[in-house]
């Protein structure tokens, strides 16, 4: 197999003169931006970065990010991203973790590398008017001689820190190979075609992100970088470029709508939709369908361990499924209590996904954490800590986390089916179901809502009991919220809600409990 340096040349030999990267006045065509990794390639190993060295990325997804990106891969290091809001004790952490040799960041994530201990060791490569040991622009400056890639698919491409929920972030190694997999598998999964251009918001320390630019190359296409996510600025790049495909979390195709001007922008050009990282409730699906018309619909259930698990191409035809095994992928639903991959639970019975770790896209094991491989591998299996179920047809439904599941009464809940339901009233922006402590209940079943307009919460109560909703699973409280709380990459934090984290809606009532 092709390592990722040689496949970036792919698209130089097949289309040197087509646009491949933007970032405001920043244009480049596949062979200028070819010109510039290699510039930055000669540059870190005159730093002295060697292959297999980690070198640690603290930056917003401008050109120098992805350009370091592509840069690592020709050179053999390997790309460690990390998000760029990380605090000091995070850095000292993966710094450490990582036994990173150099650390590039710029002014926004500068104070918490100048307040990190370890970063404090390292060679400091400073964008814009950051202060560090030298500038991004001083590796620019290095000429490089030839295009000569030192990486072999087998060595490894880059390490991803999972934003753990509890203890410390789980370092993800993934080499080339798994890489180029997984990019492959994305192109064909959404269709894409030769020239597509995309928005580069989701951030290049993240799977998605990471996707989203390799694909591109692989099909010669457009990178449009976004370096912190603002709805009308998404509208007028998919409009001044063009842009075909939009691979999202749910979160941000939320925001696009709410948009003002939304309904004048011209985004005919969009024809294909994805989403990831969290389930797109009902209303959401029905409200973008209408809005964009997509030839192509794909909710993609991915981790970054194994980035394809599964995908449904149609997310509409059945809202919720997350669709079958990708095309890299083998996927089984265990039970809950299951103590061997062959303990299948039965059809429609919630139990634990877990992915066959001989996949093309699967990783091998986390970065020094023997604890988080004892705990998530087993004979051969990745244990996704996610709850799910096959249906009749054989499509799965991810319902959620095993530690999210609400226990009520003795009844395992999953805050997905709720939320799909209340997601459907025309009043509820967004919604958000978790366990709160309960004296008698174990935990209570509680609805966090934004409003779209106002609504109560015995309104909210008889919508759930007309659906097919069954009685357990009805949320017993009604918490009316500002913002429901999220990680940066748009993922639910119900934990923060079950801990009652959150903003209150003060326009109106905040709490009311239902009818029994």
């Amino acid at each position: 197999m092709l390592d990722l340096g040689r496949t970036f040349l792919q698209s130089v030999e097949r289309s040197p003169n087509t646009l491949a990267l933007v970032d405001g006045d920043v244009r480049l065509t596949y062979a200028q931006w070819h010109r510039t990794i290699l510039n930055v390639t000669v540059g870190l190993r005159e730093l002295g970065l060697e292959r297999g060295d980690r070198l640690l990325v603290v930056l917003q997804n401008r050109w120098e990010m992805a350009t370091l990106h592509w840069a690592c891969q020709f050179a053999g290091i390997v790309m460690t991203p990390l998000n760029w809001r990380a605090k000091p004790e995070e850095l000292d952490y993966c710094v450490t973790d990582a036994g990173a040799k150099a650390v590039v960041f710029e002014p926004v994530s500068a104070d918490a590398v100048y307040a990190s201990a370890a970063a404090q060791k390292l060679p400091r490569i400073a964008l814009d008017d950051a202060r560090g040991t030298t500038s991004f622009n001083a590796l620019l400056s290095v000429h490089a001689a030839s295009g000569t890639t030192e990486a072999t698919a087998d060595d490894v491409s880059l390490i991803l820190y999972t934003s753990g929920t509890t203890g410390k972030a789980k370092g993800v190694p993934r080499r080339h190979r798994h890489e180029r997999a997984a990019a492959l598998a994305h192109v064909a999964q959404n269709l894409y075609r030769h020239g597509e251009r995309t928005l580069g918001v989701m951030p290049l320390y993240h799977t998605m992100g990471v996707r989203s630019l390799l694909a591109m190359a692989l099909v010669d296409g457009l990178f449009v970088c976004v370096r912190r996510w603002n709805a009308a600025q998404a509208l007028e790049s998919i409009t001044s470029f063009e842009l075909t495909c939009l691979y999202l979390v749910p979160t941000l195709y939320h925001d696009l709508l709410a948009a003002p001007g939304f309904a004048d922008a011209k985004i005919a050009s969009v024809t294909k939709l994805g989403f990831a990282g969290a389930p797109m409730s009902d209303g959401l699906l029905k409200r973008l369908s209408a809005a964009f018309k997509p030839e192509l619909f794909v909710n993609h259930y991915g981790s970054s361990e194994v980035y394809t698990c599964s995908i449904d191409q149609d997310a509409t035809r059945k809202p919720g499924s997350a669709g079958r095994a990708g095309i890299n992928t083998r996927l089984r639903v265990v039970r809950l209590d299951a103590t061997s991959p062959a303990d299948l639970a039965a059809v429609h019975e919630e139990g634990q996904i877990i992915a066959d770790l001989l996949g093309d896209e699967a990783f091998e094991g986390y970065w020094n954490r023997p604890d988080a491989n004892a705990k998530s591998l087993r004979d051969g299996w990745y244990l996704t800590g996610d709850t799910g179920f096959f249906d009749q047809d054989g499509d799965l439904f991810v319902s959620g986390r095993v530690d999210d599941m609400i226990i009520s009464g003795g009844e395992n809940i999953s805050p997905v089916d709720i939320e799909s339901v209340l997601s459907l009233h025309p009043a509820v922006d967004e919604v958000a179901v978790a366990g709160v402590k309960d004296e008698r209940w174990g935990q209570r079943v509680v609805a966090f809502i934004k409003r779209r307009e106002y609504v109560d919460a015995s309104a909210l109560d008889d919508w759930c009991r007309e659906s097919d909703l069954v009685n357990f699973k009805r949320p017993r409280d009604y918490v009316f919220v500002g913002d429901i709380p999220k990680s940066p990459v748009g993922k639910i934090l119900r934990r923060k809600l079950s801990a009652g984290e959150y903003d209150i809606d003060t326009t109106n009532n905040h709490t009311e409990t239902t009818k029994e």
